[in-house]
């Protein structure tokens, strides 16, 4: 299996993903996402925190996180003190020494010198609610009004509304508007539309991905994303957008704009 340092470093390059574009996505400081690539596991907090960023980074570049974090394991992680400590059998081979049984006598006796004391204290309480007794002896009850009330009425609550699950993928249509220069990557790195022109009104089919990245040579651009239309920015120059779901389009930088369907 290729080392883990370089199966991430070959994996971002391949997908021409910039270490500040990680950091952002993935916040894990660009110095620890270099450590993973370069296995200087020193250089990180501790093998909890390289398990985690591990976990993380191989999630964004869409590799198997768990390959990654067992290859780790196997071959870099140490045992604990606990695994290192070996098992002491009885070496005397005679019977282990049983401890002396206290006398429970004395504690049977506190125990029922408790109840009688709690009974008596029940019965004298119960005496002091009787009711009150005039000078003959015979008792006149006190009349108590008893209050009706009634039951409290069961609210209805509303039901619980189900949260909606965060969208995974993007659909992208774009429309030209004018003749503009289209370069179109998905999530795979695969151009989809591989530097072509659009005519004036022509679109391209709606396409489906994790995310796209889209390199345009004007903006003469309509993008139909996410159920929604975005413009492209009239900034007088090429533009560049990634595209994620539940998410605005994102400018590209010059640097990552012009390496898409780079010939």
């Amino acid at each position: 299996m290729p080392e883990i340092g370089e199966t991430l470093r070959e994996t971002r390059m391949r997908r021409r993903i910039d270490m500040t574009e990680v950091e952002a996505a993935t916040k894990i400081r660009a110095k620890y996402l270099r450590a993973l690539e370069n296995e200087e596991w020193d250089l990180l907090p501790g093998p909890t925190f390289v398990k985690t960023f591990l976990r993380t980074y191989a999630e964004y570049l869409e590799l198997d996180p768990r390959l990654l974090v067992e290859e780790y394991r196997q071959r870099f992680e140490r045992p604990t003190t606990q695994d290192l400590t070996p098992f002491r059998p009885n070496r005397g081979g005679g019977r282990q020494r049983q401890r002396p049984r206290r006398p429970i006598g004395p504690f049977i006796v506190v125990g029922l010198g408790i109840l009688i004391v709690c009974a008596a204290l029940y019965l004298l309480g119960r005496t002091g609610d009787d009711p009150e007794t005039d000078l003959t002896g015979n008792g006149t009850p006190t009349p108590t009004a008893t209050a009706t009330s009634e039951p409290p009425k069961a609210t209805a609550t509303p039901a619980k509304r189900k949260k909606k699950a965060a969208p995974t993928r993007v659909s992208l249509k774009l429309t030209a508007t004018d003749r503009v220069y289209v370069c179109l990557v998905d999530a795979t790195g695969k151009a989809v539309v591989n530097g072509e022109y659009l005519e004036k009104g022509a679109s391209t089919k709606t396409f489906r991905s994790k995310s796209f990245r889209v390199n345009l040579g004007n903006s003469s651009v309509r993008m139909t994303y996410g159920g929604k239309r975005y413009p492209a920015a009239n900034i007088g120059q090429p533009i560049g957008y990634e595209l994620r779901p539940g998410k605005k389009p994102k400018r590209l930088k010059e640097s990552v704009r012009t390496g898409l369907c780079a010939t």
